[in-house]
């Protein structure tokens, strides 16, 4: 319900309408924060954002970019090249050190006209996208075909690519046609080069729908955090593009650690939420990676700790509920250990389960199944009524209207995301990928 109001925003009713006005628009929000996260309409968690309020650009310095800083309902502002202020003392961050690989590839065919594959993710005969982007010589991969109606069955479309090293010839073709995407097999020769370098030389970076223009030179370095690694990502972990050599060196003054996992971001992080209601919605799945020393470190941190992004968040929260997993079923597999879209909601009861617990238990069945990465997936869906296992606060972008990013950061500060998102297009926050961001506590 919203009050009613003049042209000018002042108040119309009496003093007691004002009141029932806020009182059931108060009703009306704890109901939504109380419902099942299946039961919730996106329609609640939308805003209007501007568009000359997306970042087309990066700043000239990535850690010039605003920072909103929320505790205890409270916010402030600064920019991140101060962010150790706001954190305490002997905290541990941890960051995503996936690294967006150069996916779009553009095909020329015989007669002029352009073919893009976008390759989305490994085809399911490899058990990790690490796996995949190091074949030699050939490789199916899930993608998304812009021109398709002009590739014909049978059609083999073929690229040539000057290197250093020498010519390479890159041919795709057609393996299988799905509702949602295109299984392509890529082949190359010479075969000696992985799949990863043949992207590295050939492709172009990916930027999001929302940025309208292509792929840049800047984009190459400014698309990638610093500390970016592992090759698998076809969208930023952008809450990582403020940080810098000057942040990581101020950790020192306040104890800070700090950690890295990885999760390969996939196009789904942009899938829009269409469905009425959550429970028709299908949350992307993605791949992540964590060494046993990185757990080792969050079962035994005193400290508080911080997700840089919702990547890494998701997938520390999944750590969490991949050691239920383990408690409730010891014989369990590494196929059975993904973590569906609601069984965390509704499967695994946890109410009595400690981090500590759930971490042990999760390190007893890796040392059991002589592992010393964890390598598997999550399609966790965090939303208001989720309750945090491990993480005490996050730092990250603002996002997208009606998207399951924003639900997340509701189900983190509750209702004050309005209080958030307000303040910050009311104070000319950038917005997205390239956009400001802020630091919420719990």
């Amino acid at each position: 319900m919203q009050c009613p109001t003049g042209k000018n925003g002042y108040f119309l009713k009496s003093d007691r309408t004002i009141i029932l006005c806020f009182y059931l628009a108060a009703l009306q929000q704890l109901a939504v924060l109380n419902m099942h996260p299946r039961d919730l309409s996106i329609q609640d968690f939308t805003y209007d954002l501007p568009e000359d309020r997306i970042a087309q650009h990066p700043l000239s310095k990535r850690d010039d970019s605003k920072l909103l800083i929320y505790k205890s309902g409270k916010i402030a502002e600064d920019i991140y090249h101060n962010i150790t202020e706001y954190l305490p003392a002997g905290s541990l961050l941890i960051f995503n050190d996936t690294r967006v690989i150069e996916a779009r590839l553009k095909f020329r065919k015989e007669t002029g006209g352009e073919i893009e594959v976008f390759c989305l993710s490994p085809h399911s005969r490899y058990h990790d996208i690490t796996g995949a982007m190091l074949q030699c010589g050939k490789v199916w991969w899930n993608c998304l075909i812009g021109g398709a109606s002009k590739w014909k069955h049978g059609m083999q479309l073929e690229k040539h690519i000057n290197t250093p090293a020498g010519n390479i010839v890159l041919k795709a073709s057609i393996v299988e046609r799905n509702p949602e995407n295109f299984v392509v097999e890529l082949s190359w020769e010479p075969a000696n080069f992985s799949f990863a370098e043949v992207l590295h030389l050939s492709g172009e970076i990916p930027l999001p729908p929302y940025m309208k223009r292509n792929a840049e030179a800047e984009d190459a370095l400014r698309y990638q955090t610093i500390y970016a690694m592992h090759d698998g990502s076809v969208a930023a972990p952008t809450a990582g593009l403020h940080f810098t050599d000057s942040i990581f060196e101020s950790f020192s003054k306040k104890d800070i650690a700090t950690e890295f996992v990885t999760l390969h971001v996939g196009a789904g992080t942009f899938k829009p939420v269409k469905a009425a209601s959550m429970q028709d919605h299908d949350m992307h799945a993605e791949f992540i990676e964590v060494d046993r020393v990185a757990i080792e470190r969050l079962r035994n941190y005193a400290g508080a700790i911080f997700c840089v992004g919702t990547t890494s968040l998701r997938t520390i929260e999944s750590l969490y509920w991949m050691g239920v997993k383990v408690m409730k079923r010891p014989g369990i597999t590494e196929d059975e250990l993904v973590i569906s879209q609601w069984e965390v909601y509704d499967d695994l009861n946890a109410d009595n389960i400690t981090a500590k617990e759930s971490l042990d238990a999760l390190l007893d069945w890796m040392q059991t199944n002589n592992l010393k990465k964890l390598i598997t997936q999550t399609q966790i869906l965090i939303a208001p009524g989720y309750s945090f296992k491990i993480i005490n606060g996050l730092i990250t972008n603002f996002h997208q209207p009606q998207s399951t990013l924003l639900l997340l950061v509701a189900a983190l500060i509750r209702e004050d995301w309005r209080k958030v998102y307000d303040y910050a297009l009311e104070n000319n926050f950038r917005f997205l990928s390239y956009g400001d961001g802020c630091l919420l506590f719990i």
